[in-house]
């Protein structure tokens, strides 16, 4: 199938049409709106609407001028200086200055669960109102992604500031931002309102009035809002069966550009505290006794392709060196044996959890494993969950044996990759760190050089060394990457495909009348 290539540059000003309400339709149930503290799709979307960042990136992985006008690095690359824009203020009609984002990012760094995207950061210093001053202990590779949309929101100190814990804060339902849109209503489960703010300190944007976030239960019954024109933006769509029906109509197109930043995939993820599961030979036997190309051909209709290692093969990082556990049921069976399951061993049980609202990509790979699994003897039972928050709530405190998750790279392994297996992110109610309770001290050293090596062929030897040994022992079982896409109709001018797509800020985005 052929999927529509979508320019990236803005319109120029005398094309625009101003005005008008973008309905966006969404799968995601967010708890609450603040990115500072929460990682993932469905706080980022509007997040990246209501919070400004200090960059912003477009089509490619080059910086743009967002909050700061520019920005320099010292000679060493230890030390990076933001100069902030003059006039920039506040939903609340506060100035946003130096102290703002001194305290949005010791905000990110104490509770984001990325936990390693600012670790090489030693200071942030307000050195006049407008101007930041960053001091690293190494040089930080990732730095300038980091401080872009989805992972670096511009909070105001005067209002989040207040003596309670960020985390809990009554701020994140209805937060005053520094962004494009003010939020003006959330409806948990519903929908998110976003009205135009008019002074964003980017003169003439945004171009539309207004955006309403819309949840839907499935993929299906957002399709059909979008075909019905009740919806004129669906991102993050990854129905293989839909995304072939919506790019038949003549009034709308299909693209899978957007997502380049994410770096999205499947996982099976294990609970190595488990009994049974803390035997490296179980988590292999399991691996051996699945098949990613019935995952990626029969369950997705060929629009995915298969994962081995943690980052996708998009990505610069990327190996293909790894320990990848081709199909293979007669040593998944040995394996077993020898671990002392399976026939003429003890019998073992095991329970699978998945990510909601996602059938095709979570669900049905789920009940996959669970036929699969009982073909090596290993009895399994598929628990659902009704939301995501339960979802997020067992596997972020550990309590699951296996559970199908969608992770993101997010642009560089430093951002995306090293939390899920450097052993201080093991950490209880944290979802998307270390649930698998992995610890490796030699990974640990491996990712940590990783993250502040300058020269990239070594940070690639490091990644690769890193790889090798967290896929000998299969903490993870790698299924395939997923495939998203972004379905909109015609009267969409300027759709949000940067390297951040529906997760960086619309303000450019307007609707044909």
């Amino acid at each position: 199938m052929a999927l529509a290539q979508v320019a990236a540059p803005a319109a120029a000003p005398a094309e625009v049409q101003t005005g008008g309400t973008l309905v966006v339709a969404s799968l995601q149930k967010p708890r609450h709106l603040n990115p500072a503290v929460q990682s993932g799709i469905a706080t980022a979307v509007p997040g990246a609407q209501i919070f400004a960042t200090p960059l912003r990136f477009g089509a490619d992985f080059t910086p743009q001028p967002y909050l700061a006008e520019s920005w320099s690095f010292s000679e060493d690359q230890k030390v990076l200086t933001l100069k902030l824009r003059q006039g920039a203020v506040f939903h609340d009609g506060q100035p946003i200055t130096a102290e703002d984002v001194k305290y949005s990012m010791d905000v990110v760094k104490a509770n984001h669960p990325f936990n390693s995207m600012l670790a090489p950061v030693s200071s942030v210093e307000a050195t006049d109102p407008q101007t930041v001053t960053i001091t690293m202990s190494q040089p930080h590779p990732a730095i300038l992604l980091a401080l872009s949309s989805a992972l670096m929101p511009v909070l105001p100190k005067h209002v989040f500031d207040d003596g309670t814990d960020i985390k809990a804060s009554s701020h994140n339902n209805l937060p005053v931002g520094s962004g494009p849109f003010r939020v003006t209503e959330f409806e948990p489960g519903q929908h998110i309102m976003l009205e135009k703010f008019d002074k964003f300190f980017l003169p003439g944007k945004p171009y539309l009035d207004r955006i309403v976030i819309k949840q839907y239960k499935d993929a299906n019954s957002a399709g059909l809002a979008l075909e019905a024109g009740e919806v004129q933006l669906y991102p993050y769509l990854d129905s293989t069966r839909l995304v072939q029906r919506l790019e038949k109509k003549s009034n709308m197109t299909v693209t899978d550009q957007g997502y380049a930043g994410i770096g999205a995939m499947n996982w099976l993820a294990f609970n190595t505290k488990h009994p049974a599961l803390s035997d490296v030979r179980v988590r292999q036997a399991i691996s051996y006794a699945l098949d990613r190309n019935f995952v990626t051909k029969a369950l997705h209709g060929g629009l995915s392709k298969p994962a081995y290692e943690p980052v996708v093969s998009s990505s610069p990082f990327y190996t293909d060196a790894v320990e990848k556990y081709d199909f293979d049921l007669d040593k998944a069976k040995a394996l077993l044996a020898e671990a002392g399951y399976g026939e003429g061993g003890k019998p073992l049980a095991l329970s699978i959890d998945y990510l909601p609202e996602n059938e095709e990509q979570q669900h049905a790979v789920a009940e996959y494993v669970k036929a699969q699994l009982a073909k090596v003897g290993i009895k399994v039972s598929v628990r659902a969950s009704p939301d995501f928050p339960t979802w997020a709530q067992r596997v972020s405190n550990h309590d699951f044996d296996m559970t199908m998750d969608q992770v993101f790279n997010w642009g560089d392994p430093v951002i995306g990759v090293n939390r899920t297996y450097v052993c201080d992110n093991i950490k209880p109610g944290v979802v998307w760190s270390n649930t698998q309770s992995y610890c490796n001290p030699e990974v640990d050293k491996l990712l940590a050089s990783a993250a502040v090596e300058p020269d990239l062929a070594k940070r690639k030897e490091q990644y690769a060394q890193a790889f090798a040994q967290i896929t000998r022992v299969a903490p993870i079982y790698f299924v395939n990457e997923a495939p998203y896409f972004t379905a909109y109709s015609d009267v969409v001018q300027n759709p949000p495909v940067s390297i951040w797509g529906p997760m960086g800020p619309m303000d450019e985005v307007w609707l044909k009348k």
